[in-house]
């Protein structure tokens, strides 16, 4: 499956968007107490700069795990307000639910906690990675093409308004109420 050519793809795909920025991979090999991740995840972490004031996180390697039948597949990006460990976990996390539930556009996971301690979103939703837009999303690899996908933290009240309104109502929620997705202190829209 190509795992490190494709790996290094989304690494320079990645650094070559978020140029300027301060960038860094680190293996998130298996350990004692973490749901098992994709076998060779790593994570980027990218500091503020001139394209987004905020911290980024990405995945390389939910990719390799579960491709598609057609060489495709997903990684995932959060936005976070400052540099924390519990950013890489709660990605890592992701990836260790994307390895059993093949997670996708507009799907919804429970984290099991605030994504900040005090926040309402304790879920995150899979969505289009609207902070970044299409040039981050598409990324052509050796073996086929990943997506970058954005995982932003919504509360369960706006997972409710989805399921019964549909993806698209949530998202005009969000846009009537300009809503900031790093802060966790914003307010539910649902």
């Amino acid at each position: 499956m190509h795992t490190e050519a494709n790996i290094q793809a989304v690494e320079a795909h990645v650094c070559g968007f978020f140029t300027g920025h301060l960038a860094e991979s680190v293996s998130r090999p298996p350990r004692a107490g973490r749901p098992q991740a994709p076998p060779d995840l790593r994570l980027l972490t990218i500091a503020p700069g001139p394209r987004i004031d905020s911290w980024t996180y990405i995945t390389a390697g939910c990719w390799n795990a579960a491709p598609n039948d057609h060489g495709h597949g997903v990684e995932f990006v959060l936005s976070a307000p400052v540099c924390d460990e519990s950013f890489a976990e709660l990605l890592t996390m992701v990836a260790s639910y994307h390895l059993a539930h093949r997670l996708d556009l507009h799907h919804a996971l429970p984290i099991g906690r605030p994504w900040v301690p005090g926040s309402a979103c304790d879920h995150l939703l899979i969505s289009l990675p609207y902070l970044h837009g299409p040039d981050l999303e598409h990324c052509p690899l050796p073996g086929g093409h990943a997506r970058l996908l954005w995982t932003l933290p919504v509360t369960a009240a706006e997972v409710t308004f989805r399921r019964e309104h549909g993806h698209e109502a949530l998202e005009q929620r969000f846009d009537q109420a300009a809503i900031i997705p790093t802060d966790p202190a914003r307010p539910s829209v649902a």
